[in-house]
């Protein structure tokens, strides 16, 4: 499935307002499971830094959800986002000037070239690196642009069936995807060799996790790719599969996986 065109047609109904693009990062805040473990790691990385200075990287940033979240935690953290789509990036400035929030700036640029030597003290990287195939040389920027001690977080989907690929003949279900998933430790290897010393990584999308997917996501993006009439379906669809993905969501967020079909990693330069 192609996931840009419902993008696309995504960002022109809620980019109309401020009002629809924070409901707009609303929904992907309750829906995206991702985005809950990627919350969940990042408040534990917040806690006593909300009056400090600090320097953060949106690498790849996509619709600017995660700059967003993160910027309401502190008016004194300053966030670069990157993205290569330039429509989308002008899109992103425009909102945060509307909003108010000066402190959130958006670049055209590529993750696998674009360094700030020393400037950041967190890198997040969500949904970004299963589109690169020079991911080691985004690796590289991102230990590069980090100052000593600083994070990086990725999310990303693992090889235990990421994508929605369960064997040779599968395809990626998004095919925007140039990898259907990493493997742990290759990537825990990635990440050492390529100026990291210390690296953490965990599976997301466990059993609940992978219900609640197909619930919340998979269908209703096959729906919209089929027939823009599924927009006016879709709100009633929600009303009855949501409660179910939230529970699900909370299971998976809040459980130790064996395997899973994403990844959430975090290293320290």
């Amino acid at each position: 499935m192609q996931y840009d065109p419902v993008k696309r047609r995504l960002g022109v109904v809620f980019n109309s307002t401020p009002a629809l693009r924070k409901l707009f990062y609303r929904l992907l805040d309750l829906l995206l499971l991702r985005a809950w473990h990627i919350h969940k790691e990042l408040r534990t990385w917040a806690r006593g830094k909300r009056d400090r200075a600090l320097m953060i990287y949106d690498a790849g940033a996509g619709f600017g959800q995660y700059s967003y979240w993160l910027s309401g935690f502190s008016s004194q953290w300053r966030i670069t986002a990157i993205d290569v789509k330039e429509e989308q990036v002008a899109d992103c400035n425009t909102f945060f000037q509307r909003i108010g929030r000066p402190q959130v700036r958006f670049e055209v640029g590529d993750v696998t070239t674009l360094t700030r030597p020393g400037a950041f003290e967190l890198v997040v990287c969500v949904d970004v690196m299963e589109h690169i195939l020079e991911d080691e040389a985004a690796l590289r920027c991102y230990s590069t642009s980090l100052q000593p001690g600083g994070m990086l977080i990725i999310s990303t989907p693992s090889d235990q069936g990421g994508s929605d690929v369960h064997g040779e003949e599968d395809g990626s279900f998004i095919e925007e995807h140039v990898r259907d998933g990493y493997n742990i430790h290759d990537l825990e290897a990635k990440l050492l060799r390529n100026g990291f010393s210390k690296v953490q990584a965990r599976y997301s999308y466990g059993v609940p996790g992978k219900v609640s997917w197909r619930l919340s996501m998979k269908w209703p993006l096959l729906m919209l790719n089929a027939s823009k009439l599924f927009f006016i379906i879709l709100p009633f669809y929600y009303l009855v599969a949501y409660p179910i993905a939230f529970v699900l969501n909370w299971l998976d967020t809040h459980t130790r996986h064996a395997t899973g079909t994403g990844l959430i990693v975090k290293a320290w330069k």
